[in-house]
Protein backbone atom coordinates (compact mmCIF):
# COMPACT_ATOMS: atom_id res chain seq x y z
CA UNK A 1 0.00 0.00 0.00
CA UNK A 2 3.07 2.19 0.89
CA UNK A 3 4.66 1.69 -2.20
CA UNK A 4 0.83 2.67 -4.35
CA UNK A 5 0.91 5.41 -2.44
CA UNK A 6 4.42 6.83 -2.74
CA UNK A 7 3.64 8.29 -6.71
CA UNK A 8 1.87 12.19 -6.32
CA UNK A 9 -0.04 11.37 -9.03
CA UNK A 10 -1.81 8.24 -7.86
CA UNK A 11 -2.47 10.21 -4.94
CA UNK A 12 -4.20 12.90 -6.99
CA UNK A 13 -6.34 10.20 -8.90
CA UNK A 14 -7.09 8.61 -5.80
CA UNK A 15 -8.42 11.70 -4.30
CA UNK A 16 -10.38 12.50 -7.61
CA UNK A 17 -11.86 9.58 -7.68
CA UNK A 18 -13.02 9.06 -4.35
CA UNK A 19 -14.13 12.85 -4.63
CA UNK A 20 -16.63 11.79 -7.30
CA UNK A 21 -17.79 8.81 -6.12
CA UNK A 22 -18.73 10.32 -2.53
CA UNK A 23 -20.55 13.21 -4.38
CA UNK A 24 -22.45 10.92 -6.20
CA UNK A 25 -23.19 8.86 -3.08
CA UNK A 26 -24.60 11.66 -1.33
CA UNK A 27 -26.32 13.46 -4.14
CA UNK A 28 -30.01 13.30 -2.73
CA UNK A 29 -28.21 15.22 0.91
CA UNK A 30 -26.25 17.66 -1.33
CA UNK A 31 -28.30 18.67 -4.40
CA UNK A 32 -30.35 22.01 -3.35
CA UNK A 33 -32.82 21.09 -6.10
CA UNK A 34 -34.91 18.40 -7.80
CA UNK A 35 -32.72 17.51 -10.55
CA UNK A 36 -35.97 16.93 -12.88
CA UNK A 37 -38.13 20.07 -11.82
CA UNK A 38 -39.04 22.51 -14.08
CA UNK A 39 -39.03 26.45 -13.06
CA UNK A 40 -39.76 28.73 -16.47
CA UNK A 41 -38.82 31.32 -13.81
CA UNK A 42 -35.02 30.33 -13.93
CA UNK A 43 -34.13 29.36 -17.65
CA UNK A 44 -30.68 29.89 -18.20
CA UNK A 45 -29.70 31.99 -15.16
CA UNK A 46 -26.08 31.98 -14.84
CA UNK A 47 -24.20 30.63 -11.79
CA UNK A 48 -24.75 32.39 -9.10
CA UNK A 49 -24.82 32.17 -4.90
CA UNK A 50 -28.59 30.44 -5.64
CA UNK A 51 -27.34 28.22 -8.77
CA UNK A 52 -24.20 27.01 -8.31
CA UNK A 53 -23.64 25.77 -12.28
CA UNK A 54 -26.80 28.21 -13.75
CA UNK A 55 -29.67 26.38 -15.06
CA UNK A 56 -30.66 24.66 -18.48
CA UNK A 57 -33.47 25.72 -20.79
CA UNK A 58 -36.12 24.14 -18.50
CA UNK A 59 -35.15 25.96 -15.49
CA UNK A 60 -33.23 23.25 -14.02
CA UNK A 61 -31.00 23.48 -11.44
CA UNK A 62 -27.02 22.21 -13.82
CA UNK A 63 -25.41 21.63 -10.32
CA UNK A 64 -28.27 19.03 -9.02
CA UNK A 65 -28.39 17.56 -12.07
CA UNK A 66 -24.36 16.80 -12.39
CA UNK A 67 -24.46 15.44 -8.97
CA UNK A 68 -26.97 12.98 -9.91
CA UNK A 69 -25.62 12.68 -13.26
CA UNK A 70 -22.29 11.35 -11.91
CA UNK A 71 -24.68 8.31 -10.40
CA UNK A 72 -25.53 7.28 -13.95
CA UNK A 73 -21.70 7.47 -15.39
CA UNK A 74 -19.99 5.94 -12.45
CA UNK A 75 -22.25 2.94 -12.41
CA UNK A 76 -22.71 2.78 -16.33
CA UNK A 77 -18.67 2.36 -16.00
CA UNK A 78 -18.70 0.18 -13.05
CA UNK A 79 -21.25 -2.73 -14.52
CA UNK A 80 -19.94 -2.57 -18.02
CA UNK A 81 -16.37 -2.98 -16.85
CA UNK A 82 -17.77 -5.62 -14.37
CA UNK A 83 -19.36 -7.42 -17.57
CA UNK A 84 -16.26 -7.06 -19.88
CA UNK A 85 -13.96 -7.99 -17.11
CA UNK A 86 -16.03 -11.47 -16.29
CA UNK A 87 -15.89 -12.42 -20.16
CA UNK A 88 -12.28 -11.39 -20.69
CA UNK A 89 -11.31 -13.72 -17.79
CA UNK A 90 -13.28 -16.66 -18.75
CA UNK A 91 -12.58 -16.54 -22.47
CA UNK A 92 -8.43 -15.65 -21.32
CA UNK A 93 -8.55 -18.15 -19.15
CA UNK A 94 -9.85 -21.02 -21.01
CA UNK A 95 -7.38 -19.97 -24.07
CA UNK A 96 -4.19 -19.70 -21.94
CA UNK A 97 -4.86 -23.06 -19.85
CA UNK A 98 -5.86 -25.29 -22.53
CA UNK A 99 -3.76 -23.63 -25.41
CA UNK A 100 -4.35 -25.66 -29.28
CA UNK A 101 -7.59 -24.98 -31.18
CA UNK A 102 -9.37 -23.76 -28.35
CA UNK A 103 -7.05 -20.57 -28.18
CA UNK A 104 -6.78 -20.32 -31.37
CA UNK A 105 -10.72 -19.76 -32.15
CA UNK A 106 -10.88 -17.85 -29.12
CA UNK A 107 -8.32 -15.45 -30.50
CA UNK A 108 -9.60 -15.68 -33.90
CA UNK A 109 -12.67 -13.89 -32.86
CA UNK A 110 -10.50 -11.19 -30.23
CA UNK A 111 -9.24 -10.34 -33.57
CA UNK A 112 -12.31 -10.10 -35.49
CA UNK A 113 -14.05 -8.15 -32.50
CA UNK A 114 -10.83 -5.72 -32.82
CA UNK A 115 -11.22 -5.12 -36.60
CA UNK A 116 -14.16 -3.49 -35.86
CA UNK A 117 -14.35 -0.05 -34.14
CA UNK A 118 -15.94 -0.43 -31.04
CA UNK A 119 -17.59 3.05 -30.74
CA UNK A 120 -19.21 2.12 -34.39
CA UNK A 121 -20.05 -1.67 -32.95
CA UNK A 122 -21.73 -0.26 -29.95
CA UNK A 123 -23.67 2.24 -32.47
CA UNK A 124 -24.82 -0.54 -34.63
CA UNK A 125 -26.02 -2.54 -31.86
CA UNK A 126 -28.11 0.23 -29.89
CA UNK A 127 -29.43 0.96 -33.09
CA UNK A 128 -31.45 -2.01 -32.71
CA UNK A 129 -32.88 -1.48 -29.20
CA UNK A 130 -34.58 0.53 -26.87
CA UNK A 131 -32.00 3.35 -25.70
CA UNK A 132 -31.63 3.26 -22.24
CA UNK A 133 -28.80 2.60 -18.91
CA UNK A 134 -29.18 -0.68 -18.62
CA UNK A 135 -28.88 -1.44 -22.60
CA UNK A 136 -26.21 1.02 -22.72
CA UNK A 137 -24.16 -1.06 -19.52
CA UNK A 138 -25.09 -4.55 -21.43
CA UNK A 139 -23.60 -3.69 -24.80
CA UNK A 140 -20.60 -1.78 -23.75
CA UNK A 141 -19.56 -4.75 -21.63
CA UNK A 142 -20.08 -7.20 -24.88
CA UNK A 143 -18.12 -4.99 -26.98
CA UNK A 144 -15.03 -4.54 -24.49
CA UNK A 145 -13.94 -7.55 -23.28
CA UNK A 146 -11.31 -8.41 -25.83
CA UNK A 147 -8.32 -6.58 -23.78
CA UNK A 148 -9.26 -8.54 -21.34
CA UNK A 149 -9.20 -11.68 -22.85
CA UNK A 150 -5.64 -11.32 -24.26
CA UNK A 151 -4.12 -9.78 -21.16
CA UNK A 152 -5.65 -12.69 -18.86
CA UNK A 153 -4.20 -15.00 -21.33
CA UNK A 154 -0.70 -13.68 -21.65
CA UNK A 155 -1.14 -13.66 -17.67
CA UNK A 156 -1.99 -17.77 -18.12
CA UNK A 157 0.51 -19.16 -20.89
CA UNK A 158 3.20 -17.25 -18.91
CA UNK A 159 2.60 -18.95 -15.25
CA UNK A 160 1.26 -22.51 -17.13
CA UNK A 161 4.57 -24.11 -16.87
CA UNK A 162 5.90 -22.60 -13.60
CA UNK A 163 6.89 -24.66 -10.90
CA UNK A 164 4.11 -24.75 -8.60
CA UNK A 165 1.47 -24.99 -11.26
CA UNK A 166 2.78 -28.48 -12.15
CA UNK A 167 3.54 -29.32 -8.53
CA UNK A 168 -0.38 -28.91 -8.12
CA UNK A 169 -0.56 -30.74 -11.25
CA UNK A 170 1.15 -33.33 -10.36
CA UNK A 171 -0.69 -33.80 -6.93
CA UNK A 172 -4.00 -34.25 -8.79
CA UNK A 173 -5.27 -30.86 -8.96
CA UNK A 174 -8.03 -30.85 -11.02
CA UNK A 175 -8.54 -27.97 -13.90
CA UNK A 176 -10.96 -25.86 -11.72
CA UNK A 177 -8.61 -25.36 -8.74
CA UNK A 178 -5.69 -25.06 -11.13
CA UNK A 179 -7.49 -22.18 -13.02
CA UNK A 180 -9.10 -20.49 -9.57
CA UNK A 181 -6.87 -21.48 -7.06
CA UNK A 182 -3.48 -21.00 -8.41
CA UNK A 183 -3.33 -19.27 -11.71
CA UNK A 184 -6.19 -16.53 -11.74
CA UNK A 185 -4.98 -15.11 -8.02
CA UNK A 186 -1.99 -14.84 -9.74
CA UNK A 187 -2.84 -12.65 -12.50
CA UNK A 188 -5.33 -10.27 -10.74
CA UNK A 189 -2.74 -7.30 -10.33
CA UNK A 190 -2.83 -6.34 -14.58
CA UNK A 191 -6.47 -7.28 -14.38
CA UNK A 192 -7.47 -5.02 -11.95
CA UNK A 193 -5.15 -2.20 -13.42
CA UNK A 194 -7.50 -2.89 -16.98
CA UNK A 195 -10.34 -2.57 -15.30
CA UNK A 196 -9.87 0.92 -13.51
CA UNK A 197 -8.54 2.31 -16.82
CA UNK A 198 -11.78 0.50 -18.57
CA UNK A 199 -13.81 2.57 -15.81
CA UNK A 200 -12.87 5.84 -17.64
CA UNK A 201 -13.36 4.54 -21.07
CA UNK A 202 -16.38 3.50 -20.30
CA UNK A 203 -17.44 6.82 -18.80
CA UNK A 204 -16.28 8.18 -22.21
CA UNK A 205 -18.23 5.69 -24.23
CA UNK A 206 -21.78 6.67 -22.53
CA UNK A 207 -21.12 10.44 -22.10
CA UNK A 208 -21.04 10.37 -26.21
CA UNK A 209 -23.80 8.23 -26.55
CA UNK A 210 -25.84 10.02 -24.15
CA UNK A 211 -24.70 13.53 -26.44
CA UNK A 212 -25.72 11.96 -29.68
CA UNK A 213 -29.43 10.84 -28.19
CA UNK A 214 -28.40 6.87 -27.86
CA UNK A 215 -27.67 6.57 -24.27
CA UNK A 216 -29.64 7.65 -20.86
CA UNK A 217 -32.72 9.56 -22.13
CA UNK A 218 -33.78 12.71 -20.80
CA UNK A 219 -35.52 13.66 -18.01
CA UNK A 220 -32.77 11.26 -16.65
CA UNK A 221 -29.72 13.29 -15.91
CA UNK A 222 -26.12 12.17 -17.17
CA UNK A 223 -23.00 13.81 -18.19
CA UNK A 224 -23.97 13.20 -21.86
CA UNK A 225 -27.35 14.53 -22.42
CA UNK A 226 -26.62 17.45 -20.34
CA UNK A 227 -23.85 18.03 -22.88
CA UNK A 228 -26.47 17.77 -25.45
CA UNK A 229 -28.76 20.74 -23.88
CA UNK A 230 -25.67 22.59 -23.71
CA UNK A 231 -25.16 22.28 -27.76
CA UNK A 232 -28.37 24.39 -28.50
CA UNK A 233 -27.54 27.17 -25.98
CA UNK A 234 -23.75 27.11 -26.67
CA UNK A 235 -23.27 30.67 -27.87
CA UNK A 236 -25.00 32.48 -24.65
CA UNK A 237 -25.13 30.00 -21.99
CA UNK A 238 -21.69 28.64 -21.85
CA UNK A 239 -21.87 26.71 -18.29
CA UNK A 240 -23.85 24.02 -19.68
CA UNK A 241 -21.28 22.38 -22.06
CA UNK A 242 -18.17 23.71 -19.46
CA UNK A 243 -19.40 21.92 -16.43
CA UNK A 244 -20.53 18.16 -17.91
CA UNK A 245 -16.78 18.57 -19.84
CA UNK A 246 -15.12 19.33 -17.19
CA UNK A 247 -16.80 16.57 -15.34
CA UNK A 248 -16.12 14.15 -17.71
CA UNK A 249 -12.71 15.22 -18.51
CA UNK A 250 -11.88 15.10 -14.05
CA UNK A 251 -13.00 11.72 -14.14
CA UNK A 252 -11.66 9.88 -16.83
CA UNK A 253 -8.15 11.57 -15.99
CA UNK A 254 -8.68 10.17 -12.45
CA UNK A 255 -9.37 6.72 -13.38
CA UNK A 256 -6.04 6.87 -15.71
CA UNK A 257 -3.62 8.52 -13.07
CA UNK A 258 -4.66 5.25 -10.64
CA UNK A 259 -4.70 3.14 -13.39
CA UNK A 260 -1.17 4.21 -14.17
CA UNK A 261 -0.29 4.31 -10.89
CA UNK A 262 -0.88 0.90 -9.73
CA UNK A 263 0.87 -0.44 -12.86
CA UNK A 264 4.21 1.49 -12.15
CA UNK A 265 3.67 0.47 -8.29
CA UNK A 266 3.33 -3.35 -9.65
CA UNK A 267 5.63 -3.78 -12.78
CA UNK A 268 9.06 -5.26 -11.49
CA UNK A 269 10.60 -3.32 -14.91
CA UNK A 270 9.54 0.25 -14.04
CA UNK A 271 10.43 -0.55 -10.38
CA UNK A 272 14.16 -1.82 -11.20
CA UNK A 273 14.21 1.37 -13.78
CA UNK A 274 13.79 3.77 -11.48
CA UNK A 275 16.36 2.03 -9.00
CA UNK A 276 19.07 2.19 -11.89
CA UNK A 277 18.44 5.52 -12.13
CA UNK A 278 18.84 6.29 -8.48
CA UNK A 279 22.21 3.91 -8.54
CA UNK A 280 23.33 5.87 -11.72
CA UNK A 281 22.77 9.25 -9.67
Amino acid sequence: MKKIFSNPLTIAGFVIIASIMLLALFAPFIAPYDPDAIDVKAILLGPSSQHFMGTDGLGRDVFSRMLYGARISLLVGFVAVGIATLIGIILGAIAGFYRGWVDTVIMRLVDVMLSIPSFFLILAVIAFLTPSIWNIMIVIGLTSWMGVTRLVRAEFLSLRNREFVLAAQTLGAKDFRLIFTHLLPNSLTPIIVSSILGIGSAVLLESGLSFLGLGVQPPQASWGNILTDGKIYIQFAWWLSLFPGLAILITVLGYNLLGDGLRDAYNPRSSNTNTAIKLKY
